[in-house]
């Protein structure tokens, strides 16, 4: 069931929303060759407690970690481990974050040193698709022109549209109605003011076909070509949106 937020779960998610936006920030100034992905998500784990927050990911559905890491043709749930990052990878990180019982989800894709014109515009034209995407929303819209927008965009550019995980709800759960894909489908349901959602593209180099590891979690493109990942968490307002997890 789809929920409409009242203004005082409004403001606990404007919270968990800036808490999540400056553990990326936080994140993201130790990305560098040679750090291990468990030392990044022992960073994330103990910023966000020290933020008087939970992070919304560890133990949900048995998750094992605080953080998401996915590094190169990883596309979601990269389990943080001894792994170290090296310069060129492509490292998403997708980050949850709970503030009195509400949640806020957030990912950003980083370049690690140099890489090639085509991996940067990847990441680069997977971020300008999330805000094609968010261009759309307002009281009365239809979810898949959310998605209508991030496909074209996709395709302008000639990358893959991952189908099999899609956006979402947000609230007091990690995960709620409605689903939002990143492309176009046939269900008419309409975005109303005081919905949460979150917008999450997730674009590959290559094709759009993907792969669940022995892991559980970590999904992988088929073809072995890198992915890009960028999410926030938005209120849907009457005339437009309003981004929680930015500051």
């Amino acid at each position: 069931m789809i929920s409409i937020k009242s203004d005082r779960e409004i403001e606990l998610m404007r919270h968990a929303g800036k808490i999540n936006y400056l553990t990326h920030l936080e994140v993201a100034k130790n990305i560098k060759p040679g750090i291990s992905t468990k030392a990044l998500d022992e960073i994330a784990h103990k910023f966000i407690l020290k933020n008087n927050c939970t992070p919304s990911f560890l133990g949900f559905e048995g998750y094992p970690a605080s953080i998401c890491i996915s590094i190169n043709d990883e596309v979601v749930h990269g389990i943080p481990g001894m792994r170290k990052i090296k310069a060129g990878d492509v490292v998403s990180v997708d980050i949850g974050v709970c503030y009195k019982g509400y949640h806020s989800d957030s990912a950003n894709t980083y370049i690690v040193g140099e890489t090639s014109k085509e991996i940067e515009d990847l990441v680069a034209n997977t971020k300008k698709s999330l805000y094609e995407g968010l261009s759309v929303i307002k009281d009365g819209v239809k979810i898949r022109d959310i998605g209508g927008k991030i496909e074209n965009f996709a395709k302008l550019h000639n990358l893959g549209v991952v189908r099999e995980l899609v956006g979402h709800g947000v609230g007091t759960s990690i995960h709620e109605d409605p689903d939002v894909p990143n492309y176009v489908t046939n269900d008419n349901t309409r975005l109303r003011s005081g919905m949460v959602i979150a917008v999450e593209p997730m674009l590959t180099l290559g094709e759009e076909d993907i792969y669940l590891e022995d892991n559980d979690w970590t999904v992988r493109t088929d073809d072995g070509l890198p992915s890009a990942h960028f999410e926030h968490t938005v209120l849907v307002t009457k005339d437009g949106y309003e981004i929680l997890t930015q500051e």
